[in-house]
């Protein structure tokens, strides 16, 4: 991906930044922290966010952020004073505010961008098959990247989180983005009689239907990955290529191991009592187990989603449905092309699961991350490697 602003070429892959024709030099982490600004450009980034995704998390000191900071501002022409490029937000962090264009070298149109040069997203609507309101969202331009829902979303608030709007927002910068709230949560239907697998089917089939595109990639995270198995054992003639991140075709109560399903009810107990209070015994394990080496930030955006997503008691009935689904069965009818990633230590979703469908889906190419975060964290090196073997096998 190449970031044009002012006079300035950033060239991602390559790690280079022109102004104009002449290369200039940048030591590694101020390269680092300027493209994760420019990244990260349609918000505040915090010093949080700069630990996380620039220096992994580790400790640094006040003056060693403060002199990066001036470093990335001088690479670009800019000061503390005249801050034209990246602005100090006081007691917040920083921001990118430069205009930006992405050329991402596929010969996309350019993506619908707003003032501060982030990509706009467009809210619609469906009905699926059982009269059921579903909120989708489409962001980019290119081809059609269409995500699957996880078990909880909310499109305007995703398309902000420090968790997920990095992830969204590069996607949308090289292909069509399309992502949807499932029924009861996010901005689709709340008040919904049928919350099960079969009515999750039912989303992803609407949201579909929706589309102009004859065919698409599917991308499935999590809980979504098993509607985009079945949706492509059904449809192969619309999906190019199937995506899966932290897949499991089996929930809780469906695995072998009796612990799993303890851990289910285990889970349904707590919710039930802290559901999206940050500082909740459900949420400091919760955050444990899906953002381990979350900032204090990040887990409480998360919480907040919790809250914004969906109601307890709708939270748990989700739960329940996402613990009982088993499509291993339809593993080895899928006939598209494949890619399957975990995450080497995921505390949430077993790594055998990934192995699992990779081992019965014909064909299907498996890479392993390094990392234990259920939910990928923008900054760690699993998160690069995510996004761009993502962004290689969706645009093959």
């Amino acid at each position: 991906m190449r970031y044009r602003f002012d006079r300035f070429v950033l060239d991602a892959a390559c790690r280079e930044l022109h102004d104009g024709e002449t290369p200039v030099a940048l030591e590694p982490q101020v390269f680092d922290l300027l493209e994760f600004l420019i990244r990260n450009r349609g918000r505040v980034v915090t010093r949080d966010d700069l630990i996380a995704g620039v220096w992994g998390g580790r400790i640094v000191s006040e003056s060693t952020l403060a002199t990066r900071i001036n470093a990335a501002r001088k690479a670009v022409g800019d000061d503390g004073a005249a801050q034209r490029l990246i602005r100090t937000i006081a007691r917040k962090g920083f921001r990118f505010v430069g205009e930006v264009r992405e050329d991402g070298g596929g010969g996309a149109s350019e993506p619908a961008r707003d003032s501060a040069g982030a990509v706009n997203q467009t809210i619609g609507f469906c009905r699926a098959s059982d009269d059921v309101g579903i909120a989708m969202a489409v962001a980019g331009a290119g081809p059609v990247l269409f995500k699957a829902a996880n078990w909880l979303n909310h499109l305007e608030y995703d398309w902000q989180s420090p968790i997920w709007s990095p992830m969204f927002e590069r996607l949308a910068g090289r292909f069509r983005l399309v992502r949807y709230d499932g029924r009861g949560n996010g901005l689709s239907d709340r008040d919904v009689a049928d919350i099960s697998f079969a009515g999750f089917e039912r989303d992803l089939e609407a949201v579909a239907g929706s589309l102009d595109a004859e065919r698409f990639a599917l991308l499935g995270l999590s809980q979504g990955a098993a509607a985009a198995i079945t949706y492509a054992v059904r449809h192969p003639q619309r999906v190019s290529r199937l995506i899966l991140y932290g897949a499991y075709a089996q929930g809780r109560n469906r695995r072998s191991n009796p612990e799993d399903a303890a851990t289910a009810q285990t889970v349904l107990a707590m919710m039930r009592q802290g559901w999206g209070s940050e500082d909740s015994a459900f949420m400091r394990a919760f955050s444990s187990l899906y953002l381990p080496n979350g900032t204090r930030e990040q887990i409480r955006w998360f919480a907040e989603m919790q809250q914004r997503a969906t109601a307890a008691e709708m939270a748990v009935r989700l739960r329940v449905a996402c613990d009982d689904i088993d499509v291993v069965d339809s593993l080895a009818q899928v006939r598209v092309p494949t890619l399957v990633l975990h995450a080497s230590r995921d505390n949430v979703v077993p790594v055998e699961q990934g192995r699992l469908i990779a081992a019965r889906i014909p064909g299907a190419t498996f890479v392993l991350l390094d990392s234990e975060n259920h939910v990928p964290i923008p900054g760690e090196p699993a998160w690069e490697r995510l996004l761009a073997e993502i962004e290689q096998f969706a645009a093959a």
